[in-house]
């Protein structure tokens, strides 16, 4: 499942790619207009608009005899997508700990467990309304759609440009933080100074007083 979802990001499969591309992009696009069991049964009519006039085609070249009786959605008949019991039993396993990984992390976040957390939870909260106020979630779905299909190719045809800016914005950064530390350094006070031993015996006997007269 990975390699497939990795061929298909890389556009390894024009035509693949495309047909998925565009029919996530024109059913997520649809949402807008319509809901979400309107968009999904009119992709199952279309799909089986296409797949009966198929059929009815092989089955009329089959009366002709000018077809052997062979179906034309065979492979996909045939292709095995059940799990066994292994597979059922790890992807439960699977699910079920990101959940409670997910519950922790939420009440952990919620109910202040490290300070640090939860201030960068609000400020991500906080954001997140004004992201609210400006896009909706089906916006944002479809832009993470087309950056997905998109930003992995623009990476591997602009490899070596895209690593030059990424090595210059380092560089930049590097050279803004040693400007800070440089300021810091600067503008910190100086520590308090160490007691030299000088003046250490000297405090000596004023402290052998102190302790007589007690």
């Amino acid at each position: 499942m990975a390699t497939k979802l990795v061929d298909l990001v890389y556009w390894r499969n024009m035509r693949r790619t495309g047909v998925v591309f565009t029919g996530l992009v024109v059913a997520l696009v649809s949402l807008f207009q319509l809901s979400a069991i309107t968009v999904l049964s009119h992709i199952c009519l279309g799909i089986m608009c296409i797949t009966f006039t198929v059929r009815l085609y092989y089955k009329l070249l089959e009366l002709l005899r000018w077809n052997p009786g062979v179906h034309p959605f065979q492979s996909c008949l045939d292709y095995d997508s059940s799990l066994t019991d292994k597979e059922t039993v790890m992807l439960v396993e699977e699910v079920v700990l990101l959940i409670a990984f997910a519950v922790t992390e939420i009440k952990r976040l919620l109910f202040i467990d490290s300070m640090i957390d939860s201030i960068k939870f609000v400020v991500l909260l906080y954001m997140l309304t004004y992201v609210g106020v400006l896009t909706t979630g089906l916006t944002l779905l479809i832009t993470a759609v087309i950056a997905v299909f998109s930003l992995p190719l623009l990476y591997k045809r602009q490899q070596v440009r895209i690593r030059k800016v990424v090595r210059a914005v380092r560089a930049f950064v590097k050279t803004i933080k040693s400007l800070c530390l440089s300021v810091y350094e600067a503008v910190r006070p100086p520590p308090p100074p160490a007691p030299t031993p000088k003046s250490a015996l000297a405090a000596a006997p004023a402290l052998r007083q102190k302790a007589k007269s007690k």
